[in-house]
């Protein structure tokens, strides 16, 4: 049975914001139970484990051409707080042991919701077509660390505050395409952040989103630490079959 599906519902015309859609969701099978973490935590440790991340969809807005952006600052000026994430990626076919040299990709929305190289559509109807922010590549170390600057992400309707992620093999081989969630209990970074303007009235959480809601063990959810003063940062093992 098919697990993933592009896009499961198309909503235009329900608000003016700035993403009227639910947009990468998930096939059958999703449980519905909150999850956990806070600031600072993952959930029940998940993010420390040998996990092999789940597959996810690309979702509607991947970036068109990765190899020209490759960057570790991918911010492109737009505003938010600041977050620094680390992505440490690990080969679960040898107990997670870290892969040097490997590609890997990363692209979110920005603090309104709205995605780089798209837009003018009921999607988004926000034109960026002509704009690359938020969007980079890197090549893991010895230590199968990857560290991108960007801003926290905002949200859009129908997903929780995400990250997506593909990772390729040092021949362009891809390995992996999965997304990254954010704790949201309280004390969270995502309540500090409280949706930028847009406050978080409308927000999907984890346990009702269609990519993250069936992630019971937490796999998905990074380390967050940080405040909206002092900037935040991120942390998340990802293990990918090699």
């Amino acid at each position: 049975m098919e697990r993933k599906k592009f896009i499961k519902t198309l909503l235009i015309g329900a608000f003016a914001g700035p993403v009227i859609f639910e947009a990468c969701s998930k096939g059958e099978g999703t449980a519905a139970s909150e999850s956990s973490g806070t600031a600072g935590t993952g959930a029940s440790g998940a993010a420390s484990g040998c996990n092999l991340a789940p597959t996810e969809t690309e979702g509607p807005f991947p970036t068109k051409v990765p190899a020209s952006y490759v960057r570790s600052d991918i911010t492109n000026g737009r505003s938010g707080y600041p977050i620094t994430a680390k992505l440490t990626i690990g080969n679960s076919n040898n107990n997670c042991a870290a892969l040097a040299g490997v590609i890997v990709d990363v692209w979110h929305c920005d603090a309104e919701g709205n995605y780089s190289e798209y837009g003018g559509s009921g999607m988004q109807s926000t034109n960026y077509q002509s704009l690359h922010f938020l969007r980079g590549r890197q090549t893991t170390d010895a230590n199968g660390l990857v560290t991108f600057t960007s801003i926290f992400p905002g949200w859009y309707s129908g997903r929780a505050t995400h990250i997506h992620v593909h990772v390729y093999s040092a021949s362009g081989n891809s390995l992996k395409v999965t997304q990254i969630a954010f704790p949201e209990v309280t004390g969270s970074a995502v309540l500090a952040v409280n949706g930028y303007a847009k406050g978080m009235n409308g927000y999907t959480y984890n346990a009702k989103d269609n990519v993250f809601s069936d992630d019971t063990a937490g796999i998905e959810i990074a380390t967050v630490t940080g405040s909206t003063t002092a900037g935040f940062t991120l942390a998340i093992n990802i293990s990918v079959p090699a």
